[in-house]
């Protein structure tokens, strides 16, 4: 601070001295000292003039080379410029982070201004409503979603509640929902977000087939007992006719234990842990188990002409799987009763066990049965789905056979496959991972 009036007094010296060399009057130094001042402030201004065209550029690691008080105000303006570089760098790295984990998230984002443009959207949104992320910026979303639920959503102004619209990707038979939800903030900004409800709606469509289904699996056999025991309060019956009626009276009480049966076992499969790798099963036991059991059920449907069922010739016998071996029975006896109650009496059913090409187990059933039509091999594990609905009920199906085969198979790590074709038999194999099998 010193310095500048130091240069000024100089420069009045510098100018009087140089006056009174050049003449004798007083004027002429004074003069010559005035000329000396208004070098200065040239100077002087031409330095401010350097400093300020340097702060309009803000480029802090290219200061001007200036003396004085100009010196310490650009060294002060220099390092306020760092400050404010690393805090904006600091700001942007936040702001990069705050976008990234937005564009991670599962929902999608879109800010709208005050007049309904696309100022900013995420990935997951541009694909739920086919907005290209770039392309379609300042568009407007009015123009881009033309939904009539959307539309009058947007032009009612009242977001307390969503709306629902189809996807882009929606099909009859694939279909999509996408939730849609606008949150004001700001000066009239809009928040969208989007949410891919489809799933939660199969959910709950499943939910009440299921609970649909149930209550029509029991509603029959109740309904046919109900039917029974009026007749046997208020009819007068033989014992020849009381005892047939009693008789099928006590299958469809069995046929309602079973059901019951069926549906406790997928609650347990869903609800429990999944089986660890400590316990071993052999694989010839589960096999010569439902084989009896197979022919056992095959004796009672047939009624004198049983089915030709046998142990495949190439069977590994000596494998052991790691698993829950009630579960891995229930599915096996599962695959196996819908062989016996599917092929005709007289038929060869076949079952066993061989290595997997990736080293696992696979266990499989192999009928000479009707076959199925390749329209309801993707439906086979949906539970209640059956493809004759009058023959399961019959034989004393409960629909649930599959579903359970399949949920054994999952949390086992592995899967149930289907082979079929129309009058040349089914193939029904539940393969396991080769963490969970041992070969001796």
């Amino acid at each position: 601070m010193i310095r500048r009036p130091l240069e000024l007094s100089a420069a009045l010296l510098s100018g009087g001295a140089l006056g009174a060399w050049l003449g004798e009057s007083s004027w002429t130094a004074l003069w010559a000292a005035w000329l000396g001042a208004v070098v200065w402030v040239l100077l002087d201004n031409l330095r401010a003039r350097r400093v300020l065209e340097w702060l309009k550029t803000g480029e802090s690691s290219r200061s001007p080379d200036v003396s004085a008080v100009w010196g310490e105000v650009v060294e002060q303006a220099r390092r306020g410029l760092r400050a404010m570089d690393r805090k904006a760098r600091k700001s942007e790295a936040r702001l990069e982070e705050f976008l990234a984990a937005i564009q991670a998230s599962p929902n999608g984002v879109v800010l709208l201004d005050k007049t309904g443009a696309i100022e900013w959207c995420n990935l997951t949104a541009a694909e739920h409503l086919g907005f290209d992320p770039k392309r379609d910026l300042r568009q407007y979303v009015r123009n881009l979603v033309r939904d009539p639920v959307f539309a009058a959503y947007l032009k009612g102004n009242s977001f307390k509640q969503g709306v629902e619209i189809d996807g882009r990707n929606a099909t009859p038979s694939h279909p999509q929902r996408i939730s849609i939800h606008i949150h004001p903030y700001g000066k009239n900004r809009k928040l969208l977000l989007t949410r891919d409800v489809t799933a939660l709606q199969l959910a709950e469509a499943m939910r009440r087939d299921f609970v649909a289904n149930v209550s029509h699996e029991i509603r029959t056999p109740l309904t046919v007992v109900s039917g029974f025991i009026e007749t046997l309060l208020n009819l007068e019956l033989s014992e020849e006719e009381r005892r047939r009626y009693l008789t099928l009276m006590g299958q469809q009480a069995d046929r309602m234990q079973h059901l019951v049966a069926d549906l406790l076992t997928l609650s347990r499969l869903e609800g429990s842990p999944v089986p660890g790798s400590s316990e071993w099963v052999s694989c010839d036991d589960l096999l010569r188990q439902v084989l009896e059991e197979a022919q056992a059920l095959s004796v009672v449907l047939t009624e004198g002409q049983p089915h030709a069922i046998a142990a495949d010739a190439a069977t590994e016998e000596a494998m052991q799987v790691a698993g829950s071996r009630s579960e891995l029975h229930s599915a096996l006896s599962n695959l196996m009763g819908n062989a016996v109650r599917y092929t005709p009496p007289g038929g060869r059913i076949t079952a066993g066990w061989r290595v997997a090409q990736d080293g696992g187990a696979e266990f499989f059933v192999q009928d000479t049965g009707p076959g199925i039509a390749a329209e309801h091999l993707p439906r086979l594990t949906e539970r209640f789905y059956r493809v004759d609905r009058s023959r399961s009920r019959e034989t004393g199906g409960t629909g649930l056979g599959l579903a359970i085969v399949k949920h054994v198979a999952q949390r086992h790590g592995g899967q149930m496959r289907v082979q079929s074709q129309l009058g040349l038999g089914s193939t029904f194999s539940l393969s396991l991972p080769p963490a969970r099998v041992l070969l001796d």
